[in-house]
């Protein structure tokens, strides 16, 4: 079990070590290429954003690295339902807001990826 729980967090790490970079490629890594990204949208909509175009986002924006920021970041939990699946539940703060993530993963042929990524976000104004 010691190394499924490094293998896992090695890919948060990866996400969290992307994010704060802009590095839609190490994103790319963490993620499966057929994820979405869900959170609440307006009105209460359910709003779903495949990787693909959360990764044309991540192109297009400054990183909190290149605008002077400390990474702020912390893995609150991590939780195995059986020998491959985990669900791990992240904080981050990349002002103007701060994101509570869940992310989903499975292992699969390829090793363990993020399949989804639930998240929640408040803004720090």
């Amino acid at each position: 079990m010691q190394i499924e729980i490094a293998a896992v967090s090695a890919v948060v790490q990866t996400y969290l070590q992307a994010l704060f970079n802009g590095d839609a490629a190490g994103i790319a890594s963490a993620f499966h290429p057929d994820s979405h990204l869900y959170s609440v949208g307006a009105e209460g909509a359910l709003g779903d954003l495949p990787r693909a175009d959360w990764l044309k986002l991540i192109e297009q924006r400054p990183s909190a690295q290149s605008r002077g920021l400390e990474r702020n970041d912390r893995v609150v939990s991590l939780d195995f339902s059986g020998p491959a699946t985990a669900c791990v539940k992240v904080e981050c703060t990349i002002p103007p807001a701060a994101f509570v993530d869940h992310l989903l993963l499975l292992k699969l042929a390829d090793g363990w990826r993020i399949v989804a990524k639930s998240f929640h976000s408040t803004s720090l104004a």
